[in-house]
């Protein structure tokens, strides 16, 4: 038995909501209480553990991530930047100290905060005589660029069409400019080299070490069948520590249902989520669905990727397997899209006496105003990222103006009654938990911006309900909420130690708080030295 004690428990449990110790056996926690009830517990084989009256918190789960991009992150040039010439410095950079042949992968541009907007092939072309394939996505990983050489391998050219579902940006001659928009990029990337299952897996550990600095305990991740064979290999040789809660493209999905694949199914630390599918693009490339154009684009609405009926006949099939679905919708249209398709997917699951399955919808940017309570009517999680909102605003209000009286509309959401699940959706943002609490609670940047009340400021929540949002409501996401989430007898002993109580100091403050240890299962994954 392990006791921690002397501490400052928040334990999220409503029969018991503060407590100074915990005893825990094996993963388990088995007592909670002051420290006079649980260290009476103790015996001779006891390891007893003074925390100093340090914060401890359940563990934090990132209900949407990328894993397997933001390992491979963690390796790129870092192109978010103010400026498109220093996006290119870095670049050079990398160029310069890299061998004959190898492909330059950077993540994190953003055009629309540089002056001169899309960057193009030919500047790429100027940063090295060596022809070195030079591939690059934007932040919203909706978007890249790419050099005419790595265009060349990928035999993309004038006479190339556009993709169903994509577009390839071009100069007024037709000549492709560089810029690859959604499933464009497909056309590229199965050209580059994929790295080997080993590979994969050395660097998924590293990015779970990198995670447990964070706080951060489980993740929901949307990455595609390479991460979810490398997460089985590190599960089998128990190297996988992470709860990972894996999500199944959607173009899996058949192979899914003919092994009969659920979700929940799985181990302690790799377990079976929702099927991903696409209803639009992003909003950094103007491809996310719209109801009505985007401001001062007349003829632009987006791009619907799915449609009501197609989600529908998507998530019968899915249905029957008990499997629930993830849509990733960002625009009005596309929500609205999605909505109808999950009222009649609850009716479909009524009249096949199917149970109501716990559907998604990823990011809910922007909402009709007339859709936000339907979420928490249909019984669907909204899965957001809470530093969407502040690291979108500028931009919303440029395109969306003002109809962002229903983005990122978590407030209006959770009075509604939605059930929430908090993510990041790294590497499009840091995974840092911290920036994600802070702009929930506060509606502003680190620097202040927009102004002391935050942006629509009727959509901040509270600091207790945001902490629900990045435990309590993935927990109950993944069918999970009778064992994580919570610190009570029962439940896996997950938990982050804080060297101050969030509850204690500024709002404006929340973005530096920075954990001291990160446990999972009753063991210390990683303490600060």
């Amino acid at each position: 038995m392990q006791i921690l004690y002397n501490a400052q428990i928040q334990t999220l449990d409503p029969n018991q909501p503060a407590a100074t110790a915990l005893a825990l056996e094996g993963e388990l926690i088995v007592a909670c209480g002051t420290d006079a009830e649980v260290l009476c517990l103790a015996n001779a084989s006891t390891r007893l553990e003074n925390m100093n009256g340090k914060t401890v918190w359940p563990g934090l789960t990132d209900a949407h991530i990328h894993l397997q991009h933001y390992a491979l992150n963690l390796q790129y040039v870092d192109c978010e930047t103010e400026s498109r010439a220093e996006c290119l410095a870095r670049v050079a950079q990398k160029i310069a100290g890299s061998p004959a042949g190898q492909w330059i992968r950077g993540h994190g541009w953003n055009q629309n905060l540089w002056p001169e907007g899309f960057g193009n092939a030919a500047d790429l072309d100027a940063l090295s005589p060596r022809p070195l394939p030079v591939y690059l996505t934007a932040k919203s990983l909706h978007a890249s660029w790419a050099n005419t050489r790595a265009l060349l391998l990928a035999g993309i050219s004038a006479a190339t069409p556009d993709p169903e579902g994509g577009k390839i940006m071009r100069d007024d001659t037709g000549k492709p400019t560089g810029i690859l928009l959604e499933s464009a990029m497909n056309l590229l990337e199965n050209v580059i080299p994929e790295l080997n299952q080993r590979q994969t897996q050395e660097n998924l550990a590293a990015a779970q070490a990198a995670l447990w600095q964070f706080g951060i305990t489980g993740v929901h991740d949307y990455d595609g069948v390479s991460c979810f064979a490398a997460l089985q290999q590190l599960d089998l040789e128990e190297r996988l520590r992470l709860r990972v809660v894996k999500g199944i493209p959607y173009t899996a999905m058949p192979h899914a249902l003919a092994v009969g694949l659920r979700t929940g199914f799985g181990s302690r630390h790799l377990r079976i989520g929702s099927v991903k599918l696409f209803a639009d693009g992003a909003l950094g490339p103007r491809t996310a669905a719209m109801l009505q154009p985007y401001a001062n684009e007349p003829e632009n609405t987006g791009i619907l990727t799915l449609d009501s009926e197609e989600i529908l006949d998507a998530g019968q099939q899915a249905a029957h397997s008990g499997l629930s679905l993830a849509i990733h919708a960002i625009g009005d249209r596309a929500n609205h899209e999605v909505l109808n398709a999950y009222a009649q997917l609850r009716q479909y699951e009524d009249a096949q006496h199917l149970p109501h399955l716990r559907h998604r919808i990823e990011h809910v940017q922007i909402l009709h105003p007339d859709d936000i309570a339907r979420l928490a009517a249909l019984q669907v999680i909204a899965s957001v990222q809470p530093l969407h909102a502040t690291s979108d605003m500028l931009m919303a209000d440029r395109y969306w103006e003002e109809r962002c009286a229903g983005a990122y509309a978590y407030g209006s959401l959770h009075a509604a009654g939605t059930a929430l699940a908090f993510g990041s959706d790294a590497p499009v943002e840091q995974p840092n938990p911290f920036l994600g609490i802070h702009a929930a609670v506060t509606r502003r940047r680190i620097n202040g911006a927009p102004d002391p009340a935050g942006w629509y400021p009727r959509e901040r929540l509270s600091l207790m309900e945001t902490l629900r949002g990045f435990t309590t409501g993935p927990a109950f996401a993944a069918y999970l909420e009778n064992h994580l989430g919570r610190l009570a007898p029962g439940f896996f002993a997950d938990l982050i130690v804080l060297p101050e109580d969030p509850f204690k100091i500024s709002p404006d403050d929340l973005h530096a708080v920075q954990p001291s240890a990160t446990m999972i299962g009753g063991e210390w994954v990683w303490r600060r030295v």
